[in-house]
């Protein structure tokens, strides 16, 4: 397989186009091309297959073995050469924990591009808008090593202008900055990028209530960090309801995605859900015995894409808590499955995980 071609011929079909039959006729060659490459060229994958996965025939999209996300933060895993590394992604993580190490060459950067761009343009359009991040500048400083943080607001940024950052260095808004911008764009829709723990923490509740702020033009991307804002029993809902009060902001689209797989953003779709773009997938596993759960049942999420070559990331286990909401059936016309995730999974829950899958390796 020219891997090279096929993926940007896919890239040129219209996003979210492909039903359930239709995503795994095009999905299963590419994941197959992609499973027998690591085998290739990764070690540890092909380390980890060889005794967890072992005599496991592969006939759809859910058979393809599955590396625990956490595998990244122990381990090198990569299926090119130290010369050939063009970018590492670090992941976020908690403090205190081992960060993920995630590495791409300049195809896998230039396709994790073009995808973004391809989800990117069915929410905000094809034209770039001026922008206003909510964060700080200093978060770029690193331009070989980018944290998640900084990968994301990177990778987002082609699709504005005027990138505007909302907050100094110390994580304060900077009001003569945002007036500007406001000022300077007045009437014209504007593109709003942020993490949402830092946009909760850092812009809403630190607004000054004698400011009248309205983005009412604005569209509103933002992902990560939940865990903090639902401690703070903080829900989407809630999120979306306060936006609107102090500011106006209508288009508010929540993202789900990780460092670890490149390709997989799955953006809100109109009915609030999670939804899966055409070169992605999920699946829904039981955390005791790693069965694929029906539509409704809770389960640790699988994450499937086919962008990850570089390394062996094209499908991983997830430490989160999922429910597939439904398939091919939504109001605004999106093929594809579409999700809610519940949480992260209890403590309880990973260490059944881990020995369970330790148990495999020690067969």
């Amino acid at each position: 397989m020219d891997y090279s071609t096929v993926i940007n011929e896919f890239l040129l079909k219209p996003q979210f186009s492909l039903d359930r039959s239709s995503k795994e006729r095009e999905l299963l060659p590419i994941l197959n091309y992609l499973h027998h490459h690591h085998m290739q060229q990764s070690t540890e994958y092909r380390e980890i297959v060889g005794q967890v996965f072992r005599n496991q025939r592969i006939d759809k999209i859910e058979d393809f073995p599955f590396l625990p996300v956490n595998v990244f933060k122990n381990n090198t895993l990569k299926s090119i050469g130290d010369e050939d590394v063009f970018k590492v992604l670090t992941s976020s993580g908690t403090t205190g924990s081992v960060p993920s190490k995630i590495y791409l060459d300049k195809e896998t950067a230039k396709l994790q591009t073009s995808t973004l761009n391809k989800i990117m343009s069915s929410i905000i359009g094809k034209e770039r808008l001026p922008m206003l991040i909510v964060d700080s500048k200093e978060i770029l400083k690193n331009r070989q090593s980018f944290s998640a943080r900084g990968a994301g607001i990177l990778g987002y940024s082609i699709f504005g202008k005027e990138h505007t950052y909302v907050l100094d260095e110390e994580y304060n808004i900077d009001y003569d900055t945002l007036d500007a911008f406001l000022e300077r764009n007045n009437g014209k829709p504007i593109f709003i990028f942020g993490f949402t723990f830092m946009i909760w923490e850092y812009f809403v509740q630190k607004i000054s209530e004698k400011r009248n702020i309205d983005l009412s033009n604005g569209i509103l991307v933002h992902g990560g960090g939940w865990k903090k804002l639902l401690e703070q029993s903080v829900s989407n809902e809630t999120f979306k309801n306060i936006l609107f009060e102090k500011f106006q902001l209508k288009r508010v689209y929540n993202f789900y995605g990780m460092v670890e797989q490149v390709g997989s953003v799955f953006m809100e779709n109109s009915q609030g859900y999670l939804h899966c773009p055409n070169f992605s997938d999920i699946i829904i596993r039981n955390p005791v015995d790693f069965s694929v759960q029906p539509v409704g049942q809770a389960g640790l999420i699988q994450v499937i894409s086919i962008l990850p070559k570089s390394y062996p990331g094209f499908s991983l286990l997830t430490e989160d808590i999922g429910v597939l909401m439904g398939e091919d059936d939504t109001e605004n016309g999106w093929k594809g499955k579409y999700f809610k995730i519940l949480g992260r999974a209890k403590k309880a829950d990973l260490r059944g995980c881990s020995d369970t899958f330790a148990d495999k390796m020690k067969k």
